[in-house]
């Protein structure tokens, strides 16, 4: 792997020549080698390792082999074990001659990694074909926006790229976990599930100098917002070079995707997943409540339970040694700085198989990842201080298309089913009974069940309501929807008419599932009679929105419609995601390294307003050393920009390049472009 150093997967053997100034006597000439690493190498903790010279390799232990001697010099084969602690390591030989004499003698460093190819490794994945995605990939994408909405977002990943396995064992050395106990730290470095604790920990900077600082408000003027990063290598560099200084900002698929990187860097399987409609269960009481008023508009919740619209952790494969048998291969490791585990902000490895079956009592952090995919969401009416009705009781709304990249395309992979069973099964609600059972104990688990069952949530509805649009939401023009309501009979109105007062209200969704303040509001009086339906047509004005949104472009519009007759209510929602402009970028047919190849980008403004300050950036590992940033001005309503340049590839095989606009107006408009770059052709 390494050019500039030596670099080893462990449980791999490598060569090596000696050279001596006179000639080699194996039976005379007692050689012992020496390999060591930490700052206090010891035998005892395992950062040291005197072995010597065999015919033959014996075990998953050090040892040199199968030497052959000519005259001056000495060929061996030196074997790592695949349990060996990773981390650079000093290789030195002692050789004691008859008269008694030891001399020791340096013979250089070598960095050993994880090794996902070895058998005898924890973190052995038996399929070329997912070795090829989840260690040797350098981009990737990201899932984001909402569930009836996944767009896909490109990432640099750029495991390999220069200086990026130094600042891997950088972030390792700067953890509390070493700065507390060099020694100990390191002798741990073998164990795959302590190494990615570390890492979980050390990409947010809640507890240390950690990567990432976190940014979940809306002022990011004191450094760059989370939409505006096209990869890992950039974040990484530039913490390194200012010593360990925390960059500026991160939100949860920034800190997953620099955590991908490390891993995969050091050797880990790793992909990133992404969970649609996430729980953020702070009590563990595998309820979310969320609160309405009367004029439909969300409020904000007493608690710091949320559900954000959607949260990105990672998976790292490896077998755990320290659970019961059946819970190796996938594990969730989540960077995002939500609660602390051990006294320090990092959250796993959660096995994905016991977060399906219920085991939450399994390490760690299975509890606070299982609420995440399935906990229950109770909708309250608040009125007078205090919550009046509930309006909705989901038992199936949290955890929604679980999704990660398909291997080996660019298309998402829902992997839901590796999570829960069907929502609304047998097994399902058994698996979330037991889950309650271990975290709540028998006695809350049943009244509050009970609390539920007695709730005004269950009796019937005298109608269906739904929210759905008119045409494509694009952000800078009036966003058309359409209400759908539908007479059904109830045990109140089995046949006769209904009266019904519908209010509206729509807000900024914040990636947290919060909201801002309404920026529109409607309502309409209706008469329904049995089996009759309405379609109402809403109109939402830009005008009302045009300044009013964060940089994501969420709007949730919610309708609260009371039962005259009856004082009943009933919720509807509708989540919006709104186009920005479409990127389209063309390359040279033929790519290859060293050869210029030519990049065309246009993009149009399709908005009814100009885009000001557009800023472009364009990366890709293997295409481009860093980033190329180029200002692009203004761009008028109806413009088109046009980019053309060219690159020179530095690596073969396959490759992407990704593209991002920035501006006042949009934060992100992105585009990529999958690239096969040719090796250079031989003379």
């Amino acid at each position: 792997m390494g050019i500039e150093q030596l670099i080893l997967r462990r449980g791999q053997l490598f060569s090596l020549q000696l050279n001596f100034n006179r000639p080699f006597q194996p039976h005379s000439d007692h050689i012992t080698f020496v390999a060591e690493t930490g700052p206090e190498p010891s035998e005892l903790l395992g950062t040291r390792a005197t072995f010597f010279l065999t015919q033959a390799r014996h075990g998953n232990v050090w040892n040199v082999s199968d030497f052959t001697v000519d005259a001056t010099s000495l060929q061996v084969s030196l074997f790592t074990p695949a349990s060996a602690v990773i981390g650079h390591h000093t290789l030195k030989i002692e050789i004691a001659g008859r008269q008694g004499r030891s001399v020791t003698y340096p013979l250089g460093t070598f960095l050993l990694l994880f090794n996902p190819w070895s058998t005898e490794d924890d973190v052995y994945l038996p399929s070329e074909i997912l070795l090829q995605e989840y260690i040797m990939r350098d981009y990737g994408f990201v899932f984001k926006g909402h569930e009836s909405v996944i767009t896909s977002w490109p990432w640099n990943y750029g495991q390999f790229e220069k200086g990026i396995i130094d600042i891997c064992f950088e972030i390792l050395n700067k953890s509390l976990y070493f700065l507390r106990n060099p020694a100990k730290d390191y002798s741990q470095r073998n164990d795959v599930v302590y190494v990615s604790r570390v890492v979980s920990a050390m990409i947010n900077s809640n507890d240390d100098n950690g990567v990432l600082q976190g940014n979940w408000g809306e002022d990011y003027s004191r450094g760059i917002s989370p939409l505006e990063w096209n990869g890992s290598v950039a974040i990484l560099r530039q913490w390194s070079a200012g010593g360990g200084r925390p960059v500026k900002y991160g939100q949860c698929w920034v800190f997953a995707s620099v955590m991908c990187t490390v891993m995969r860097c050091l050797g880990v399987p790793t992909r990133v997943v992404s969970n649609f409609h996430s729980a953020h269960n702070t009590d563990g009481n595998l309820t979310i409540d969320t609160y309405y008023d009367r004029n439909a508009e969300m409020l904000p919740t007493p608690k710091r339970d949320k559900v954000w619209n959607f949260h990105v952790w990672n998976e790292c494969w490896m077998i755990r040694k320290d659970l019961p048998p059946g819970y190796n291969g996938w594990q969730v490791l989540d960077p995002t700085p939500q609660q602390t585990s051990s006294g320090l902000f990092c959250c796993g490895p959660a096995s994905v198989k016991a977060i399906r079956e219920g085991d939450v009592h399994l390490a760690y952090d299975t509890p606070f990842v299982f609420a995440s995919v399935n906990a229950d969401e109770v909708i309250w009416l608040f009125e007078d201080g205090e919550a009046r009705e509930i309006l909705a009781h989901n038992t199936s709304s949290i955890g929604k298309e679980i999704s990660t990249k398909m291997v080996g395309s660019d298309q998402r992979r829902d992997i839901t089913y590796s999570y829960k069973h069907p929502e609304g099964s047998p097994e399902e609600r058994s698996v979330f009974m037991k889950a309650s059972r271990k975290m709540l104990g028998q006695e809350r688990v049943s009244s509050s069940l009970l609390d539920l069952l007695g709730s005004a949530a269950f009796k019937a509805q005298p109608a269906q309501l739904q929210l759905y649009l008119a045409r494509a939401p694009v952000w800078g023009q009036d966003l058309l929807l359409t209400l759908h309501i539908q007479r059904v009979q109830d045990s109140a109105h089995a046949w006769g008419p209904i009266r019904l007062e519908v209010r509206f209200c729509a807000q900024a969704l914040l990636h947290g599932g919060s909201t801002r303040e309404p920026l529109w509001k409607q309502a309409v009086h209706l008469n329904l009679d049995f089996e009759k339906e309405i379609h109402w047509p809403l109109l939402l004005p830009y005008t009302n929105y045009r300044n009013k949104l964060t940089d994501e472009k969420l709007i949730r519009v919610s309708g609260i419609a009371k039962v005259e007759e009856t004082g009943w209510s009933m919720l509807v929602l509708k989540d919006l995601s709104l186009d920005p402009p479409h990127l389209s970028i063309e390359v040279s047919k033929t790519a290859e390294v060293g050869k210029a190849l030519k990049v065309h980008i246009s993009l149009t403004n399709t908005l009814t307003v100009a885009l000001g300050n557009c800023t472009m950036v364009l990366e890709g590992s293997g295409l481009i050393n860093g980033q190329i940033t180029e200002d692009l001005g203004t761009l008028k309503s109806g413009d088109t920009v046009q980019i053309q340049l060219d690159l020179y590839p530095s690596k073969a095989g396959p490759r992407q390049l990704q593209v991002l606009i920035s501006s006042n107006e949009v934060k992100e408009i992105k585009g990529y472009k999958d690239i096969f770059v040719a090796a250079a052709a031989a003379f």
